[in-house]
């Protein structure tokens, strides 16, 4: 008891512990987010309205990732743990709102309040875990991490169809709220750290009070010496994510109305397709900090790009054509992971705010496939969709290749 008291006076804790810590409550928020993929019609005809109106309220959730770099210049100036525990209260209360809702305007606030919730806590979790491990062995605890959003896909939606058909649409909001309550009371035991390393370099990107706002706008995106490598290293990101979502939003459609599968089939593709996701990120926790980071992603961003060409010339069969989509998942995810790491060494006393501004650039790109994807798709098919995904996987590789920068410690 003496060495753990010990070791929280100086800010220090357990791999073990703070990866524990930081996987559990990544799941709860995980799970907040995808809830809706499966059961949209369910919770749509719970709060009396339909799938497209639900759609949209998911769609306002979804743009609270806008105010990320918001929160991301907070955590620099404040710490990163008190804005982890802000975003669990707000995702908390959204969750709550939404399993207490009776009228519409009730779900919009808590839809409102979980999407701040999510859009704060991921990249400031994701800034907050670089700052605690080492450059060395980075890409293990970020690989590590991303383990919940496949176990999402894996155990979770599972268990949420089981709460649904025992007791209703509401039950997975109430215990989500209660998890994440239950985390915020956690994340009060886990040591600060703010900036670079904890020792407060968020600052320095602050501007004087009566500067104009034009110099205070600069200030905001200014990322210091290694912008152009650490903005090439978000746009590739967002270009990456653009690539994948267009395939990930379409390919539901694309297998019912080319082979018949219906939604239980649909779900047994989803889970093949979570245990792809679980496999690139374990592999990026074994091997992305021996490979390189950069290299890690250029590698996978090379293997969506293949997987891209190759799915019109799998589209002959259902099997070819799922292992198609799942190949090109695959390598997506160990891209989108090793880029974390690599990410989060790029201005290391602005950390939190490269990680907001990738995770808002990178849901601009998601809003856009979410529109392209199905269109392209009616118009132009399977080969159409996997020309302009393979299109951006090249401008990820080009901007990779030419201008982003490995920096370490």
């Amino acid at each position: 008891m003496a060495k753990s008291a010990t070791q929280q006076a100086r800010g220090e804790i357990s791999f073990g512990r703070l990866m524990g810590t930081s996987i559990a409550a990544r799941l709860l928020v995980d799970t907040h987010s995808q809830i809706f993929n499966p059961f949209l019609s369910l919770f749509a005809a719970g709060l009396g309205t339909d799938v497209v109106t639900m759609g949209q309220l998911v769609s306002l959730r979804n743009l609270m990732g806008l105010c990320a770099p918001f929160l991301g210049v907070l955590a620099d100036r404040q710490g990163y743990r008190r804005v982890l525990r802000l975003s669990l209260l707000l995702g908390a209360a959204g969750s709550f709102l939404i399993a207490g809702s009776y009228h519409l305007s009730m779900a919009v606030v808590g839809m409102v309040l979980s999407g701040l919730g999510i859009a704060g806590f991921i990249p400031t979790l994701q800034a907050y875990l670089s700052a605690r491990l080492p450059y060395a062995r980075r890409a293990r605890g970020m690989g590590m991490l991303e383990y919940s959003w496949a176990l999402t896909g894996i155990v979770s939606l599972s268990l949420i169809g089981w709460l649904i058909q025992e007791w209703g649409w509401r039950a997975p909001f109430w215990l989500l709220g209660v998890g994440m309550l239950a985390m915020w009371t956690v994340f009060t035991t886990l040591p600060e750290t703010t900036g670079s390393h904890g020792h407060g370099g968020g600052r320095g990107a602050a501007v004087p009070a009566r500067v104009g706002i034009g110099q205070r706008i600069r200030a905001f995106f200014d990322l210091g010496g290694n912008a152009r490598s650490a903005y090439a290293a978000i746009l590739a990101t967002a270009l990456t994510y653009y690539g994948a979502l267009q395939v990930m939003i379409t390919h539901g459609t694309w297998l019912n109305l080319e082979y018949g599968l219906g939604p239980a089939q649909l779900g047994t593709v989803a889970l093949l397709l979570g245990f792809f996701d679980l496999t690139a990120s374990v592999s990026v926790s074994l091997f992305t900090d021996a490979i390189g980071k950069r290299r890690s992603v250029i590698l996978g961003t090379s293997g969506t790009l293949l997987g891209y060409l190759a799915l019109p010339w799998l589209n002959v069969g259902l099997v070819p054509a799922i292992l198609g989509i799942a190949v090109a998942r695959g390598a997506f995810e160990f891209a989108l992971v090793s880029s974390f790491p690599l990410l989060s060494e790029q201005a290391p006393d602005r950390r939190a705010r490269v990680m907001t501004l990738n995770t808002a650039i990178s849901l601009v790109g998601a809003t856009l496939a979410s529109a392209s994807g199905p269109w392209i798709y009616t118009a132009h098919g399977v080969a159409g969709l996997a020309a302009v995904s393979a299109l951006a996987a090249c401008g990820a590789l080009v901007l990779h290749l030419t201008l982003v920068r490995e920096t370490s410690p």
